[in-house]
């Protein structure tokens, strides 16, 4: 199977976009931080390096600190595309993360975004 084009691209490129997505709707960027480490375990400090160090997309995910084992409650379509349903383990990372970001900007609170 042929990687996706997505994978290849370096996580600093797509963050200012998250950040972009959420200050818009009216949140920080210091609650994104804390919904992606909720996710991977990165730290703001890491998740700079990450940014930094120009790290991939896939890299990202498979390098990350801890992937939270709550996130399989994430449900619901991103991109038309049900979560649950997708069976390449790197996509259904990148559409958690999709997902979680799409419910921060739409104002869910952070109890509520971390699963348990």
């Amino acid at each position: 199977m042929a990687k996706h084009r997505i994978y290849s691209m370096k996580f600093g490129s797509l963050y200012p976009a998250y950040v972009n997505k959420v200050e818009r709707k009216g949140r920080s960027r210091e609650e994104l931080e804390k919904v992606i480490e909720w996710l991977t375990g990165y730290d703001s400090d890491e998740l700079a390096k990450v940014c930094a160090d120009e790290t991939d997309v896939e890299h990202f995910f498979l390098k990350a600190p801890k992937l939270n084992p709550s996130r399989s409650l994430i449900k619901g379509k991103i991109c038309g595309v049900q979560i649950e349903e997708i069976e390449e383990d790197t996509m259904r990372e990148i559409r958690y993360l999709d997902k979680l970001v799409d419910e921060l900007a739409k104002g869910r609170p952070l109890e509520k975004i971390f699963r348990s």
